[in-house]
């Protein structure tokens, strides 16, 4: 017999069936979001739903109603984390996947592991929680929302963008009085991409689906903007000790010693499996990166993503 749901209270005002123009109703009255959690050792992440649930005994992502006002990114955290015991901070956003009926919404989002964790139950939700291996989750009796997503999103596990900044000439390219402080100019690039980082990118700015991505930066800053001081989520290159892996850093800041149109070009030569991006106007620096795969946008398309996120434009990371 299948055991009986727990009473249930709302903890939220988002904690609500929503019912479409055909009748048919789905959980989250400000729309719902899962987190799909990668691990490329383990596999990905899955709750065996209680049986009490809607479709239970189906295998899906932790996730559930969206708070109001809430992002999907949140959302999908919170939820996973109160389902799961996923550790926020051992995360990195790739990118999310969005469903949007019009009237209700719901979005995928899409993690690496970027350090070991095992999940732990938290509520009456979940019969188990298992790392099932890429190749296996099809042989699962699969939740109907997540089976028939789970093609897309397993091809896009892979997915990466990495963007290089020519620190020089994104700055230089406003006359803003830049030259008087290099350094300090360097740190307030920086800080913007920094926030830029936070929010992602729309999907479609790569030829994506709806939703966002979240690129890596490499910041290469050279001369006397060297001396920036960079944001305490960036990792500066060649950092030896710390917890997170260099690789899943969002903000990498690489200090050229040298030509730093030589630093860039190295960059964007090392192997990186993804799509890389490097940012400059620069002719000849142009040449070198295109030669060795990467594609070149110009200072201008970059502005307009650090004044959208700096505007609060990015803020709705769900791509609707």
């Amino acid at each position: 017999m299948p055991e009986a749901p727990p009473p249930f209270v709302p903890r939220d005002s988002g904690d609500a069936w929503v019912e479409g123009p055909d009748g048919r109703r789905f959980w989250g009255r400000y729309g719902a979001a899962g987190l799909l959690v990668h691990d490329e050792s383990a596999g990905v992440l899955l709750q065996h739903r209680a049986e009490w649930s809607h479709f239970g005994g189906t295998w899906g992502l932790p996730g559930g109603a969206r708070h109001e006002g809430e992002s999907a990114v949140d959302g999908a955290i919170r939820e996973a984390g109160e389902e799961a015991g996923v550790p926020a901070e051992a995360l990195q956003i790739a990118f999310t996947s969005v469903l949007d009926l019009g009237y209700w919404s719901y979005v995928t989002v899409v993690t690496r592991a970027a350090v070991p964790f095992e999940p732990e139950i938290g509520d009456a939700e979940s019969l188990e929680l298992r790392w099932v291996p890429v190749d296996e989750v099809e042989a699962l009796p699969l939740h109907p929302g997540f089976g028939s997503a789970w093609p897309e999103l397993r091809a896009r596990l892979s997915e990466r963008v990495r963007i290089i900044v020519d620190a020089a000439n994104v700055v230089g390219s406003r006359p803003d009085g830049w030259w008087r402080d290099r350094a300090g100019a360097a740190e307030k690039l920086l800080a913007r991409v920094d926030r830029l980082s936070a929010v992602g990118v729309d999907a479609a700015d790569f030829g994506g689906p709806p939703g966002r991505v979240w690129p890596s930066y490499r910041v290469v800053v050279e001369g006397k903007a060297r001396e920036a001081e960079a944001p305490d989520a960036a990792q500066p290159a060649g950092a030896a000790d710390v917890e997170v892996p260099l690789d899943s850093a969002a903000i990498v800041v690489v200090r050229a010693h040298g030509s730093g149109d030589d630093a860039i070009a190295e960059e964007a030569a090392t192997e990186f499996g993804g799509t890389t991006v490097v940012v400059t106007a620069d002719r000849e620096l142009s040449g070198r990166v295109e030669a060795v795969g990467a594609e070149v946008r110009g200072p201008g398309w970059f502005l307009g993503l650090l004044d959208g996120a700096s505007a609060g434009a990015a803020v709705d990371d769900d791509g609707l």
